[in-house]
């Protein structure tokens, strides 16, 4: 069986799952492209515990994790399988590096999940279960997250993370103009040339190198799904960026394909 890639996604707004603008289309074009998975494996920042979590229901239960949107949005399911095997690989792969990972036969998939699954597979028919986000995780242990479970994309599983390029919700509240907007543009750019580079150090250093890092995430929650899904390839995987465009002035579309 060939390696399956590794994935970063932009997945947006919860409204990205009815408003695909130029992201959606491009995954699901995307998906069309990847080799059937035996199943996805995702990091989302809509679950985070104090240690590792892997989630083993047989069918997990759409979750919508927002407020305040339209009633469409939460009319959605997604209902694709969970998988228990998988799963228990996982828990063995994160535990043999240390992570002291347990499992969750309760937890569904949340917006970081279904939203972005959901235009890559529109048929629900792969299996999808999450790895939750430690605490404490900081861009260089997201990294060794993804190291740990690479092993899995060599057995046929699609390892992705799920997140924003920018996310700065405050400023997605306000009416900014494109001067002020231009530092996510400054940061994306800053971000392709990054995985171009397998610059693994300025991945994990962003705080201190990237353009307007603080501004485009005032916290790490929704970048550190890059760094683990960087992790989770191999260090000379070719590199293709999707860009996804730019929706409410900062919050970038943009996802990364980390392999063939």
């Amino acid at each position: 069986m060939n390696r399956m890639p590794s994935l970063f996604i932009s997945h947006g707004a919860p409204t990205f799952a009815i408003e695909p603008a130029k992201a959606g289309p491009l995954l699901n074009q995307l998906g069309r492209e990847l080799p059937a998975p035996k199943a996805v494996v995702v990091l989302s920042p809509h679950w985070i515990t104090p240690n590792v979590r892997v989630a083993t229901a047989a069918a997990p239960e759409t979750i919508h994790d927002f407020g305040g949107f339209p009633a469409e949005l939460y009319r959605i399911q997604y209902p694709a399988p969970g998988s228990p095997e998988v799963a228990a690989r996982a828990l063995e792969l994160l535990n043999a590096a240390g992570w002291n990972a347990t499992a969750d036969d309760r937890r569904g998939l949340d917006h970081g999940a279904w939203v972005p699954v959901r235009h890559l597979f529109p048929d629900a028919n792969v299996p999808v279960l999450q790895v939750s986000m430690p605490r404490d995780l900081d861009a260089a242990g997201a990294v060794r997250l993804g190291r740990a479970l690479a092993p899995l994309a060599d057995e046929g599983v699609l390892l992705l993370g799920s997140g924003s390029i920018t996310h700065n919700l405050y400023e997605f509240r306000q009416e900014l103009d494109a001067v002020s907007a231009s530092y996510a543009v400054e940061f994306v750019d800053w971000a392709r040339d990054a995985v171009r580079g397998h610059d693994e150090a300025a991945l994990v250093n962003y705080l201190a190198v990237a353009p307007h890092a603080q501004r485009a995430h005032p916290t790490p929650d929704h970048y550190l799904p890059l760094p683990f899904a960087f992790g989770a390839a191999q260090p000379d995987a070719p590199v293709r960026v999707i860009d996804g465009g730019m929706t409410y002035g900062v919050i970038a579309m943009d996802a990364y394909q980390f392999g063939a």
